[in-house]
């Protein structure tokens, strides 16, 4: 088996699946992430972190 590589998730997403593949990757609950999001959403910074990982990270195959 290869090293582990990070996706976004064909399973278990919401909007584009940034969350529930950053959360498979490290083994976390994606909806902590969805939260910290939506925290850092309240500023610029968490949309734009977002949006550039939605748009860099490749499509579960």
């Amino acid at each position: 088996m290869g090293p582990k590589r990070l996706f976004k998730s064909s399973k278990n997403r919401v909007i584009c699946g940034v969350c529930g593949g950053i959360g498979e990757y490290f083994n976390i609950d994606p909806t902590i992430l969805r939260l910290l999001f939506v925290l850092l959403g309240c500023t610029t910074t968490g949309i734009i972190v977002y949006l550039v990982a939605a748009v860099i990270m490749p499509e579960e195959f």
